[in-house]
């Protein structure tokens, strides 16, 4: 009787109600980001894709660092309060790495946006950085340079949500992305 319309203005409802509501009209409301909720299975998610990473580029895997996770749990606070994504100042994270993601809230799997940063491998090309990527532009696999970099060995990671998105900030010790260096 209600046809297709009937169920798209359904699923539309389901999908839009907020993340904390019961399912509408019995359909399941799956929002992406709902990974972990325990800070320590997240933690393990997203050094368990960064290892995957690094294994696949032949480097050594990373440990996880509660002091480096602490300080991306702050600076991801703050740039969910401000809403905006840029890098903090080097003076607040002395030899440390960083990467950067924002996407719509609540849409995201963490791995997914870990995921963001490793398909630079695509126009990534081992050679000494700067010149390690395919396009001409270092720029265009900074993110995944960080990533799989040699010479890091831990990682911090936290996870805030502003109104309308979910900040990641990855923290890395020792930093990699360094001039005339050699990226595998």
């Amino acid at each position: 009787m209600f046809g297709r319309a009937f169920f798209a203005i359904v699923l539309t409802v389901a999908l839009t109600a907020p993340s904390t509501a019961a399912p509408r009209f019995g359909l399941p409301l799956v929002l992406y980001s709902r990974g972990p909720a325990d800070p320590q299975a997240l933690a393990g998610e997203l050094l368990a894709r960064h290892n995957a990473e690094r294994r696949r580029a032949g480097v050594a895997p990373l440990l996880w660092d509660p002091t480096l996770a602490d300080g991306a749990r702050a600076y991801a606070g703050e740039l969910a309060r401000l809403n905006l994504l840029r890098h903090s100042p080097k003076a607040i994270r002395p030899a440390m790495g960083e990467n950067l993601w924002m996407g719509t809230r609540d849409y995201f799997r963490p791995a997914t946006m870990v995921d963001a940063w490793a398909s630079e491998r695509a126009m990534f090309r081992a050679a000494r950085f700067p010149d390690v990527s395919s396009t001409g532009n270092w720029a265009d696999v900074g993110h995944y340079t960080q990533m799989i970099w040699p010479g890091t060995q831990r990682i911090g990671c936290a996870i805030a949500k502003a109104a309308r998105s979910d900040v990641l900030v990855c923290r890395y010790w020792p930093a990699g992305n360094v001039m005339d260096r050699p990226v595998p």
